[in-house]
């Protein structure tokens, strides 16, 4: 597995996430199998959000009753969750009410005196930065945050937060596979006339800005063809691009799972890659793209095979 310090903090990350949103429903020894295989995988970083499950809070609290983590257990893995989604309505919230409240929620559900990584769960329109920035200072003073970051934010709505934010925005969690790929695609057709995948549609360029204001990229959905519709593995919707993953896992030596993985991985922004899966052989399966060193060629024949146009 490999690692990096995450910009902007003293954690050591892997660039292969375990999300954990699809547990409510899982058994003690389901939870515990899963993040195990994580574990021996190498990845001891968890990606939670308040409103995964049923109800608020629920996903945490069930990572929490069914794994018990001694003090030891708890400080050898990196905890992030998510505030601002109320899903009544549903619409979002950055008010300082709200973000303080949804942690000491998370905190009392996980089971821990802190989080180290705290994300603004997609932009709230009605954004008060010095609100956002205000949760945030107390938050940290009070040792219950360590980091913050964002989710699904354009350049320019992290560029209001940060007029008031002093805090450092260490992550910005967006949606990326190889199929669904526009931050990536647009900037590759950038100027071509006539074609769709040529329109900015995230602001100016999120991905690059993130580079230069060193944001780490978690990208979500890294096997969704779409947005919840469909994985794009054997699918077949995607013939070509599974003909050219099955060809490059079997040089590898990997699963076709682990060829996706290194397909977000490869990229010089130094990704890490959310698995949403809650089966432990997938887990296994995907992290193992974490070192696949997919040659300019290949991931550029991966990208055509998905449709995307290189001029």
């Amino acid at each position: 597995m490999r690692t990096f310090t995450l910009p902007g903090t003293d954690i050591t990350a892997p660039n292969v996430v375990l999300g954990l949103m699809r547990i409510a429903d899982k058994t003690d020894d389901e939870v515990r199998e899963l993040v195990r295989t994580a574990r021996d995988a190498g990845i001891d970083f968890l990606d939670h959000a308040d409103i995964y499950g049923p109800t608020l809070h629920a996903c945490e609290r069930r990572f929490a009753e069914a794994l018990r983590l001694s003090p030891s257990e708890r400080d050898a893995v990196t905890i992030q969750t998510k505030a601002g989604i109320v899903k009544d309505g549903p619409y979002f919230d950055f008010s300082y009410e709200h973000l303080v409240e949804s942690v000491e929620g998370s905190l009392e559900a996980l089971g821990t005196d802190h989080v180290d990584i705290l994300l603004l769960h997609r932009p709230d329109a009605l954004v008060e930065p010095d609100e956002v920035a205000r949760a945030f200072d107390d938050l940290h003073a009070a040792g219950k945050v360590r980091y913050f970051g964002v989710s699904n934010h354009t350049p320019r709505q992290i560029d209001l937060l940060k007029k008031s934010v002093t805090q450092p925005l260490v992550a910005n969690q967006l949606q990326l596979s190889i199929t669904h790929s526009p931050t990536i695609a647009q900037g590759v057709a950038s100027n071509m006339v006539g074609l769709e995948q040529s329109i900015t549609i995230d602001g100016g360029g999120i991905v690059d800005y993130c580079r230069l204001h060193d944001i780490t990229i978690q990208a979500w959905s890294p096997f969704q063809a779409g947005f919840f519709d469909g994985v794009f593995l054997d699918s077949d919707r995607f013939p070509e691009l599974n003909a050219v993953i099955d060809r490059l896992a079997a040089a590898y030596g990997v699963p076709a799972m682990a060829i996706a993985t290194a397909w977000i991985t490869r990229h010089p922004a130094q990704m890490q890659v959310v698995l949403g899966t809650t089966t432990p052989q997938r887990v296994a399966d995907a992290a193992l793209g974490s070192d696949v060193p997919l040659t300019r060629p290949e991931w550029y024949e991966l990208f055509r095979a998905a449709g995307h146009r290189v001029p």
